[in-house]
């Protein structure tokens, strides 16, 4: 897909320098001693040769053709190399200059005719303000950078140059092979999507690893994520999130939503595995190079010291893995080779004095045990401790079915034992955390490549009764949905809704009151008025007609006190929903990523606690599910301590049926139904207020 950019058969360099340290003679010479195969040919018109290679004027002097074209000229020079690479036949362009759109309006005009130029040609841009690309395995350093890696199975892009560079060096700091190290920079042309879908195919390629600070598009992003995730692992670091994509909302989801939301929904439902710190980033990347994938969440725990065992056992339970149940046998066996002392329950515990000999005794009883599904091995140095024959001896059980982690705590005297890690392909960790977060991300990623296949429900409903609404909307210029238009939507998807109907005068809402039934609950319906219990436009269980009247003229004349602008459309009078778990579930239209979906628990879990998950639609159930199990008050929603549970079921339908409208109706930007009413197993949930808000008003075909 892009092979004269990864794997070219000519390199030409555009501004070659016979300088060392200027950027033109280091990508020359990068390429000398990576010990790149093919033609090189340097272009300089001041100089006749380069790192011992002939130097041309013109690239056009060259006779052969050029595959790849490295620039490095000033910024007001790259159009007329580009447009000369172009014509000498370079199929791809890395763009190593810098000056472009990032540095305003001049530049990025300057970035788009080079865009333009490349596309109109058919030829692949990199860049502009690249570090450039190295291809560990094809011999080829087409950068600048100071570091050339090993050949290895972890391939890196990169939006940052400076992050590459510090890639690069702890690749060799921990004697890590790398196999394509790629700076996409500026993204005038080649993007993530590209890269993510030739490292799909990429067979050097095991591990996909990027650092990204922004996204093309974000559904061609999850297409490509999705894709090389289904063959790999794809490791991200997203920067730039604390920001980007904050608003104002009107409503709970959208003021609980923003830009690292957005990308957390979209990487969870695409199956990248998300780095929350540029030190995981490296954690997780080298676990999933080095070990299988775990077929399940039972960790057995393999230490000389009780309190890291603690802490390591503390981390698996808090991370929802679980500390595995050794097979009796198997731990009585154990037991009788180890000295008394010795703990054989998990963590197992094989002493201060443990030399080589025991830790393996201990690690392959919990590798060969049926009950466990992976193994975390810890080591402090103590004075009896043989750090580098320890790691030397659990290396014997590299390369099982098993994923086998190391923790070797300390500085100076376990630095030799964690050579002996790498060479024998055992990722080693420097504290417990560290170790039981790698695992679980691979928990987690196997679990999403062992996930059911996808099936959205499209539920019976009234998409006319929504368009109708939509299209009045649209003529009277509202993009607030009224509370009833609102319910006649919900109505239309086949939410159950409280009977109710709008009044315009006190002796109307007895009216309604007497035919719906009481209890009753008054809201006002007003455009102007978003937050109605704010403005006192919310009365709960009115049980009378007397009280229902006082109700309705002390509401009209707070508002008028409180909103005297306000436009009042009426009150609507509603029957009061019967007591029953309150949740909310949500939407918010992303302008990246589309729709995403939002769950909590109603009151002070979503107000103060903001307990509550996101996930992109189209929705199945079983997303709902996971929605549903991601939050801290899961447990309340199941029963517990006296706590009656609710039907999750009616919870997990009300999320898909959202879903499905959000999905058929793009114009909706966000929506609330705040508080949806869930009764136990078997009864019907209650959408007893519900908010919408439109962003235009075309409707979809």
């Amino acid at each position: 897909m892009l092979e004269s950019l990864l794997t070219p058969r000519s390199i030409a360099v555009i501004g070659a320098s016979r300088t060392p340290g200027k950027v033109g003679h280091d990508v020359v010479a990068n390429l000398v001693q990576g010990g790149f195969a093919g033609p090189l040919v340097p272009v300089n018109p001041s100089a006749d040769e380069v790192c011992g290679f002939k130097c041309y004027p013109k690239v056009s002097d060259y006779p052969g053709e050029i595959d790849l074209g490295v620039i490095v000229v000033p910024p007001k020079h790259v159009l007329a190399a580009a447009e000369n690479l172009i014509d000498a036949g370079a199929k791809a362009i890395i763009t190593i200059t810098a000056g472009f759109k990032e540095v305003g309006p001049e530049g990025a005009k300057l970035e788009a005719e080079l865009a333009a130029l490349c596309r109109g040609r058919g030829v692949r841009l990199m860049g502009p303000n690249v570090l450039g690309v190295i291809n560990t395995h094809h011999k080829m350093n087409a950068s600048f950078a100071h570091h050339l890696p090993k050949p290895g199975d972890i391939s890196v892009l990169s939006q940052s140059g400076a992050i590459c560079t510090a890639i690069l060096d702890w690749a060799a700091g921990r004697h890590l092979g790398l196999a394509k190290l790629i700076s996409i920079g500026n993204k005038a042309d080649v993007s993530e999507i590209d890269l993510l879908y030739t490292l799909a195919e990429d067979p050097e390629t095991r591990v996909i690893v990027g650092y990204l600070e922004s996204i093309v598009s974000g559904d061609a992003f999850i297409r490509a994520a999705e894709e090389a995730a289904s063959r790999k692992p794809v490791v991200i670091f997203k920067a730039g999130t604390t920001s980007a994509g904050v608003k104002a909302a009107s409503s709970h989801t959208g003021s609980l939503a923003g830009a690292n939301v957005a990308y957390g929904a979209a990487f969870k439902r695409s199956g990248v595995v998300r780095a929350d710190t540029f030190e995981a980033l490296f954690d997780y990347a080298t676990a999933f190079a080095m070990q299988p994938l775990p077929k399940g969440n039972r960790v057995a725990i393999v230490t000389n010291a009780g309190g890291p065992g603690i802490i390591a056992a503390d981390a698996v339970e808090n991370s929802g893995m679980s500390v595995a149940q050794l097979d009796s046998a198997r731990a009585q066996a154990l037991r009788s080779k180890l000295p008394a002392a010795a703990s054989v329950g998990n963590p197992i515990d094989v002493l201060g004095d443990a030399d080589p000999e025991r830790y393996a005794l201990a690690v392959q009883a919990a590798l060969e045990d049926d009950r466990v599904d992976a193994v975390i091995v810890i080591l402090t140095p103590q004075a009896m401790t043989k750090p580098a024959e320890t790691a030397r001896a659990i290396a014997r059980f590299a390369g099982g079915q098993k994923p086998l982690l190391a923790c070797f705590m300390g500085g100076s005297d376990v630095m030799p034992a964690r050579a002996e890690l790498v060479l024998s392909r055992l990722p080693d960790y420097t504290s417990p955390e560290r170790a039981v977060s790698a695992l679980k991300a691979m928990v987690d990623y196997a679990a999403w490549r062992n996930r059911p296949p996808r099936i959205i429900t499209r539920f019976p409903v009234n998409r006319r009764r929504v368009e109708r609404i939509i299209l009045r909307q649209s003529k009277l210029d509202l993009k607030q949905v009224l509370e009833p238009q609102a319910k006649d939507i919900l109505r239309a998807y086949d939410f159950t809704v409280p009977d109710g109907r709008i009044a315009y005068q006190a002796s109307e809402a007895v009216d309604v009151a007497e035919m719906v039934g009481y209890p009753v609950v008054i809201k006002v319906v007003s455009p102007d008025i978003i937050h109605k219990s704010d403005m006192g436009g919310v009365k709960l269980n009115l049980g009378t007609a007397s009280a229902v009247r006082d109700a309705y003229d002390l509401m009209l004349l707070r508002i008028k006190r409180l909103a005297p602008q306000a436009r009042i459309e009426g009150i609507y009078v509603e029957k009061m929903a019967m007591p029953a778990q309150e949740v909310i579930l949500g939407m918010t239209r992303d302008p990246q990523f589309g729709p995403m979906l939002m769950f909590g628990l109603g009151g002070i879990f979503v107000e103060v606690m903001k307990d509550v998950t996101f996930y992109l639609a189209p929705i199945t159930f079983d997303d709902a599910m996971q929605m549903l199990e991601g939050t801290k008050s899961y447990a309340l929603l199941k029963g517990a301590r006296g706590h009656a549970g609710a039907d999750i079921t009616e919870i997990a339908r009300g999320i898909q049926r959202i879903s499905q409208l959000v999905t058929d109706f793009p114009q909706i930007a966000e929506m609330d139904i705040n508080p949806f009413m869930v009764g136990p197993v078997g009864a019907k949930a209650v959408a007893a207020d519900a908010r919408i808000t439109l962003s235009s008003f075309e409707v979809k075909k």
